[in-house]
């Protein structure tokens, strides 16, 4: 086994981006085989409606990472915005381990919390408001007994909905909160956070009971593969091209 530890997340996977899945399969392929582990901290698809859609791109996906899995590196998942709907039935033909919204991992002896970054966002309160619904017990539930025809339909609409949202939000609003994140990191006693959501690749310096701490950003994949490497003695943000 290599000593390194890797994080993706935000590939948003969809049939119309096989560029992306082009990328992810020359990543599971060529580097992450034979590592420590492997950590996809949500947004893995552009959406998930639900572990019934078990589509030929689904599929295709789920054995993508299962075989990396069966291979021996075991493979850890946080839902995203996006694909929070996946369940264990998913979980299981992908080789992976559903994680907590928030968990500190050992990374080499340094605790580390890791999610996919959006409960940081406080500034937008709309979304905010949703994310509560969504992670509730009885949005999913009543969501996922609606058929698959109509939660696809769904989901397209959530998603011109999402774009056009966005559009009209500032930087800062889409961005983390500093407090939230100091806050964040001192509930759980970290010095280092990883996350994604936000689509700034980036490692910020910043300062948690008076100690020097670091926030680390994962890139998402709309452009390039963008991922984190993690040794016990250094880390790094590195992007490839996409598979054309």
């Amino acid at each position: 086994m290599s000593n390194c530890t890797y994080f993706i997340a935000d590939l948003h996977l969809s049939a119309d981006r096989p560029d992306i899945t082009g990328c992810l399969e020359a990543f599971l392929r060529d580097i992450v085989p034979g590592t420590d582990a492997l950590y996809v901290l949500g947004d893995l698809f552009e959406y998930w409606i639900g572990d019934d859609d078990r589509s030929q791109f689904n599929e295709h996906i789920a054995a993508l990472f299962k075989q990396v899995s069966d291979a021996g590196v075991p493979i850890y998942f946080i839902h995203g915005n996006r694909d929070f709907l996946i369940r264990h039935k998913f979980a299981k033909r992908a080789g992976m381990q559903l994680l907590a919204q928030q968990v500190v991992v050992d990374l080499y002896g340094t605790p580390t919390l890791i999610m996919h970054g959006d409960e940081l966002c406080t500034l937008d309160v709309a979304y905010q408001k949703f994310r509560k619904k969504a992670r509730g017990w009885w949005w999913p539930r009543m969501v996922l007994a609606l058929p698959l025809s109509t939660r696809r339909k769904i989901a397209e609409r959530g998603r011109k909905t999402s774009q056009q949202n966005q559009q009209k939000l500032t930087m800062d609003i889409m961005d983390v909160t500093a407090t939230e994140v100091v806050n964040i990191m001192k509930k759980h006693g970290v010095q280092r956070l990883i996350h994604g959501h936000t689509h700034r690749p980036a490692i910020h310096d910043l300062e948690v009971n008076n100690q020097p701490a670091q926030r680390i950003v994962l890139g998402d994949w709309y452009d390039q593969g963008s991922y984190l490497k993690v040794t016990p003695t250094d880390y790094q943000l590195i992007s490839t091209e996409l598979a054309g």
